[in-house]
Parts: C-alpha cells; sequence; structure tokens
C-alpha cells in the first residue's frame, strides 16, 4: 500500500507480472541518419530522444518528433506495431543505470501514424488494467524502476529485454477513478514545472538579449542600450592593460581546493560533487586565488573566463587574472561571460579545441571596451545581478516544485523495501 492515498478509496492495490498486462509489438532499427523533421508520412520515437527530451506523459502536439525518411520502405510495417494511446515505450539501452528502461506514456497521438525505434520497446496493454496517464507515472516510480534496473544487463552499455521486463511486478488501484486522481494530481504538479520551467527559460533569453545591448559590439563606439546619465564614448583597453597574471605558490596547503566550473564560477569542490584525488605534494604547487580574481580554464573558450567569490588553491595549470585598476569587478564578471567576448576569445586563437589553454599572452592581445565612468560600469554591473538574482530566485522555486512532485511520487507509489518486496 502506498503511503499516502485519497480518503475516498479504500482496498489493497492489485499486485501483477507486466508479461501479465502487456505484449509487445515491434519497433525498428533505423537510426538517426534515416529520419528527419521537415516531412513524412510516419513518425519516429528515437530511444535517445525518450532519454533527453520526450515529456513522461507524450503528446505529440508538444513535442517535436522526427519523420522516415521517404526512401525507408514503410510499407513493410505491420498494422498492430503502429503506436496507440495508452502505450508505454521504454529506452532498452544506456550507459547510464539511472536511465536504462526510461518511459514515456503515449497518451494524444492526434491520429498520426507513429512507430516505435531503434532500441525501444513498444507495450501494449493486453487489457484495461490502466487508464490512460496513470501508467507513465506508474513506471517512473521508485519500487518500479529499481526493478528495472536489476534486470538490466551488459557493463559498458547496459541492456533490457521485453522477456526481463516481462518479470517486474506492478502494483496499482483496482478502481480506475483512483488511478485517474493520482494521474491528474501528478499532472497538474507537472503542468506548474513546465510554467516554472517556461518562466525560468524566459528570463534567462531576457538576460542574454540585454547582454547583447548593455555591452558595446564590434564596430559600435558605445553600446545599443544606455542608462541616460551616462554619454561619450567607451574606451578600448587591451587585457594587459587591465590585468595582470598572478601566480602566487606561497600557502601551507591549507585553503580550500577550488574546482572551476562554467556553471558555478570558481567554488570549493567539496560543496559540488568533483571526484578528483590529489595527492599532498602535488598541492604544493597548486596558486593561490583571491576574491575578485579572474581565472582562465580549459573550457574558456567555450563559456568564458571564471570569477572567484573564494579564496583557495586552484592547479598550476589554470591562468589566474587580477585588476591592475579601480574598474569594477563585477563588469568584467558579467562582461566575460557575453557571447561578444567569448567569440573574440576565439577569433585569433588557435588550437585550444585539442586540449591548449588561453594563456596570458593571448589574452593579453585582446581588445576588451567598457565604460571610462566606473559609475556606468557598476550600473550596468547592477542590472545583470539583480536579473540574476531573479534567475536565482525562479531556479530555486523550479528545484522546489521537482523535489515536491519526487516527494509525493515516494508516497502516492509503493515503496520497495530492502529485501527487495514491495
Amino acid at each position: 500500500m502506498p503511503r499516502l492515498r485519497f480518503p475516498e478509496f479504500r482496498g489493497d492495490w492489485i499486485s501483477k507480472p507486466m508479461g501479465e498486462m502487456y505484449s509487445y509489438k515491434g519497433n525498428n532499427s533505423l537510426s538517426r541518419d534515416k529520419l528527419n523533421y521537415r516531412s513524412g508520412s510516419v513518425k519516429n520515437i528515437h530511444y535517445g530522444d525518450i532519454h533527453t527530451k520526450f515529456s513522461t506523459l507524450f503528446d505529440i502536439t508538444k513535442e517535436h518528433v522526427p519523420y522516415i525518411n521517404s526512401s525507408e520502405p514503410i510499407e513493410s510495417f505491420k498494422a498492430e506495431n503502429y503506436c496507440t494511446e495508452g502505450d508505454m515505450i521504454f529506452a532498452d539501452a544506456s550507459e547510464d543505470l539511472a536511465d536504462i528502461g526510461k518511459s514515456i506514456e503515449l497518451i494524444k497521438l492526434n491520429s498520426q501514424r507513429i512507430v516505435s525505434g531503434l532500441h525501444t520497446i513498444l507495450a501494449r496493454q493486453s487489457a484495461t488494467w490502466l487508464v490512460v496517464g496513470f501508467g507513465g507515472y506508474l513506471f517512473t516510480s521508485d519500487a518500479i524502476r529499481k526493478q528495472i534496473q536489476k534486470e538490466s544487463q551488459g557493463a559498458k552499455v547496459l541492456g533490457l529485454s521485453a522477456g526481463r521486463l516481462s518479470k517486474i511486478t506492478i502494483q496499482f488501484p483496482s478502481d480506475i477513478s483512483e488511478q485517474q486522481k493520482i494521474a491528474d494530481c501528478l499532472s497538474s504538479l507537472d503542468d506548474l514545472i513546465t510554467a516554472q520551467s517556461q518562466k525560468l527559460d524566459a528570463l534567462k533569453t531576457h538576460k542574454k538579449g540585454l547582454m547583447q545591448k548593455l555591452f558595446q559590439a564590434e564596430g559600435q563606439t558605445v553600446p545599443e542600450l544606455r542608462f541616460p546619465e551616462f554619454w561619450g564614448d567607451w574606451e578600448k583597453q587591451s587585457g594587459s592593460v587591465l590585468f595582470e597574471q598572478i601566480s602566487n605558490k606561497k600557502h601551507n596547503s591549507d585553503l580550500s581546493i577550488l574546482a572551476i566550473t562554467q556553471e558555478h564560477g570558481a567554488i570549493p569542490r567539496d560543496s559540488i560533487d568533483y571526484r578528483v584525488s590529489v595527492t599532498d605534494k602535488s598541492i604544493e604547487s597548486y596558486k593561490v586565488v583571491e576574491v575578485g580574481d579572474f581565472i582562465i580554464s580549459l573550457r574558456s573558450f567555450q563559456g568564458g573566463i571564471e570569477y572567484s567569490n573564494y579564496k583557495g588553491l586552484c592547479s598550476p595549470a589554470y591562468v589566474i587574472l587580477r585588476r591592475k585598476r579601480d574598474d569594477s569587478e563585477a563588469f568584467f564578471k558579467h562582461y566575460f561571460k557575453t557571447s561578444l567576448f567569448i567569440k573574440e576569445l576565439n577569433k585569433d586563437i588557435e588550437g585550444i579545441r585539442d586540449g591548449k589553454m588561453v594563456s596570458y599572452g593571448q589574452f593579453s592581445n585582446l581588445t576588451i571596451p567598457l565604460p571610462t565612468s566606473n559609475k556606468e560600469q557598476q550600473k550596468i554591473a547592477d542590472c545583470l545581478s539583480s536579473l540574476d538574482d531573479l534567475i536565482t530566485a525562479q531556479s530555486q522555486k523550479l528545484d522546489a516544485l521537482k523535489t515536491h512532485k519526487k516527494g509525493l511520487m515516494q508516497q502516492l507509489f509503493p515503496v520497495m523495501t530492502n529485501d527487495g518486496e514491495e
């Protein structure tokens, strides 16, 4: 029995092997190069899309699904192998245990012809055991996911067969009204999560557009968008005029080791899942990073230069930059992450992508545009920082909704005990 139940429902849940509830239909083995997003008469569910983008409850009107190329012989497809609403499709291959057997339930197909593709298992109910919309959530519950993971086989690449999938035990309410109420509850929460995700994406898009207008672009003397109290051309200075290279190795190895990340900047390794071991001897050669320093990493050509909010140590492989003047560090914090700067960083630098890093000499030759007024620098930084705070707050709301859904799922469905029983 689940821990949490709507009060109007009573009685035990039904327990059945999946093999008694589902039969399996045919799929195809068409690779990506046999698919396209332009035209065709039959659409194809590829296992990679189940892993990366399709929603648990699959609605064709909300998903971007490829067509099978017209050159492929679709006449050989049997009628029973075309997908129907209520079908479950499982990804039968994955390099990650967490994703093996990941599934979607087809809840709306709009009369379109769709088939199950490469590395998938198409399962169809032999009778109306589960109401449409309930199965998608049921097969993402912890108890069923753990069973599927136990049935997977393989070393580097895990695989799952229909035969092994048939062995898992499914527990569900006999009353389809209870199934529907669970599905409606979780679907409403998914709608909230989707709306929050869209709000967050809109804010990120707004920030990206604002950054392009607040910073001076190539060929401009001033940015497209400017605060009204400031005027006059911006100055352009080389990297060597604005920043010096720092290589301070005077420490007792008692400072936190920093991970240099594109998402969080320079951050203590122990605050994130960063599993790289280092010896005491190697730490002796590490460089001291001060709060406000900037760091060029191996991935700077992709994500810009990172800022450090922490004092700590970083690998000697990194280049540490420190301001020479009293310019706003927050201005550079935002500018070094713009697409404008990253494009400039890539323009005249060769050999980065084969493992080489941007050197201080290469950075020194870059031309960096900035306001002559520190007040204007700071106002631009404050504007973008306020937007960052809003994005962080909305991101935390999204995380809270996802955590709430996860906790609710654990209570609305039976859980697996330590001895493997539900």
